[in-house]
């Protein structure tokens, strides 16, 4: 796994400041369709929580889930969507749960895109 894109934001609470990280990772998927195995490059995305006081990190929160499609640009806009909506790792899954599951339909594209190049 590969990380191509990062969105950072800082808050600040009375228990110190939280920093958000919203990562887009690159990695591939392996089908294997009749005993021959093809790659397709896949992207998903990272969400973590830091918690600083006083300079010093005490508690990170992360989640992620790879390989939500082959298309960057939705993983890109999905990305968009976490950061601009300031979720964090507990709540990641809940909110890209519908995209991821539209998404799938991406790799059977993404599949024959390779199978027939």
């Amino acid at each position: 796994m590969v990380i191509v894109e990062n969105l950072c934001r800082s808050e600040l609470s009375e228990n110190g400041v939280h920093i958000y990280s919203y990562r887009m990772t690159k990695g591939n998927i392996t089908f294997s369709i009749e005993g021959e195995k093809t790659e397709v490059q896949s992207y998903g995305i990272e969400v973590e929580r830091q918690d600083v006081l006083d300079g010093v990190v005490t508690n990170i929160e992360r989640d992620a889930l790879e390989s939500i499609s082959p298309q960057r640009y939705k993983i890109h806009n999905l990305l968009k969507i976490l950061y601009d909506g300031r979720v964090s790792p507990y709540h990641f899954i809940d909110i890209i749960g519908e995209y991821v599951d539209s998404y799938v339909e991406d790799f059977e594209e993404g599949f024959c895109d390779v199978a027939t190049n």
